[in-house]
């Protein structure tokens, strides 16, 4: 384990892709609007198209992340990571190129095909990469510092993207893109996974499932890939990890409604515009970035990570039904500098998962993680897109625009129960005791 020393090169990576993907984020709003629906403030054909992107990325990423992961157990993370970089760059070229409409929608299907097939794959590799690093008991400090430095991104982009204008800024974000690719390939150091050591966790668990899973066994080289069987055992071993995925497709849930409409809700309810969208990004991502690296080293050998998992989701549950019945245009404001500890959520989601397997199945656990958090994604915006357009609209069954806002509220609430019956479990050993823990637990 090379520490935290070792993750240099992953950070660089890290803040040089969020960066040029951050930055592009408070134009797409007016960019949609602009080649969809020119001169309005509301358009449920952009809800509509923004919806049904997530929802196709979310399949793909349901399919292709706990492959991509399970892959990079056995050949690397190196490798694996250079898929979703490269098909980044791709849509930032052509709106870097023309908005017109006609490029607006080529840029929508080459997004949406590239989302299928790179989408959350990437953070996936990070976090496997950070688990090959790093030690158990440093490992929920490596995961929020990831996710700070991501946030530091985070507020970067959003602070140029306030500076520049629409046609520079795409060009920036492809040019960043681009850069981030070359320095992984040159800089990045690849990780094997658990130097060569073998975990029997799913081999045991499998032996026990041999009567339903003994086909998938017998496919010679095919038995490497992951299966709905590898997942299915990998619950039963594992309470924790099971409960630790109800948390996280709830959470997913949520955060992929807000990503479907919460900027076209506070566009047709207070007009915000690019600059605005900007600034209450920027506010959202200087407090996470503080959170991730400074405070949330502090809190968790203090509290937990269980118990601040709780907390995050508890304050963001609060945030979500008070943005539904938001009454100003200060109130975005307010409860974007209230955010800060919803940030920790994810990272402890991670780390308590990252402990249920051996240091040869990180990348399996995670892509698996992240393959049910694509799941929410599928769900969430062909739910909440049309309700959201609806409520927005003049042909709302009663006046309350933010009622879309107030059911994931709601959903976020149902996250916060389950996350308070997650109970800290003692990290899989490899070797025999993983083992006897596994039959232990299924018997």
């Amino acid at each position: 384990m090379e520490g935290l020393a070792g993750l240099s090169h992953l950070f660089v990576t890290i803040f040089l892709t969020g960066f040029g993907g951050v930055i592009a984020i408070p134009s797409i709003t007016d960019v949609t609007m602009a080649a969809l629906c020119p001169g309005q403030d509301q358009c449920s054909l952009a809800i509509y198209l923004s919806g049904i992107q997530q929802a196709m990325a979310g399949v793909g990423s349901v399919v292709m992340t706990p492959l991509i992961g399970n892959l990079s157990d056995r050949y690397g993370r190196k490798a694996l990571i250079t898929l979703p970089l490269t098909l980044s760059v791709i849509p930032y070229v052509i709106l870097a190129y023309s908005r017109e409409t006609q490029f607006f929608y080529a840029y929508f299907v080459v997004r949406t095909l590239a989302s299928m097939a790179g989408e959350g794959s990437f953070h996936c590799l990070a976090l496997a990469y950070v688990a090959d690093k790093v030690p158990d008991g440093k490992r929920t400090s490596a995961f929020g510092i990831l996710a700070g430095v991501g946030s530091a991104s985070f507020v970067g982009g959003t602070l140029a993207a306030r500076f520049l204008s629409t046609a520079l800024t795409f060009q920036v974000a492809a040019v960043l893109s681009m850069i981030a690719l070359v320095y992984m390939r040159i800089f990045l150091k690849d990780s094997v996974p658990g130097g060569g050591v073998r975990q029997p966790l799913l081999k045991e668990v499998e032996e026990t499932c041999a009567e339903d899973d003994s086909s998938r066994r017998a496919t010679g080289a095919f038995k490497k890939l992951p299966s709905l069987g590898d997942l299915i055992c990998l619950v039963k071993c594992s309470p924790t990890f099971s409960q630790a995925a109800v948390v996280s497709f709830f959470n997913s849930l949520v955060e992929g409604g807000l990503m479907a409409v919460l900027l076209y809700y506070l566009k047709a309810r207070f007009q915000f515009n690019k600059n605005q969208f900007a600034d209450l990004l920027m506010i959202t991502g200087v407090g996470a970035t503080l959170a991730q690296l400074f405070l949330m080293p502090v809190l968790v050998p203090v509290i937990g990570e269980e118990k601040l998992l709780s907390t995050g989701l508890l304050i963001g549950c609060i945030n979500v039904l008070v943005y539904s019945i938001a009454w100003s245009g200060w109130v975005p404001y307010a409860l974007a500098g209230c955010s800060i500890f919803t940030v920790f959520v994810r990272p402890s989601l991670c780390s308590i998962a990252s402990k249920q397997v051996g240091p040869t199945e990180q990348g399996m656990v995670q892509g698996c993680l992240s393959g049910i958090s694509s799941s929410a994604n599928i769900i969430a915006p062909l739910v909440f897109s049309p309700l959201t357009a609806l409520f927005l609209s003049e042909n709302a069954p009663f006046y309350y625009p933010g009622f879309s806002l107030l059911c994931l509220g709601l959903a976020m609430m149902i996250a916060f129960f389950q996350s308070l019956m997650i109970r800290a479990a003692p990290p899989i050993v490899v070797g025999k005791n993983s083992s006897s823990r596994c039959t232990d637990t299924l018997v």
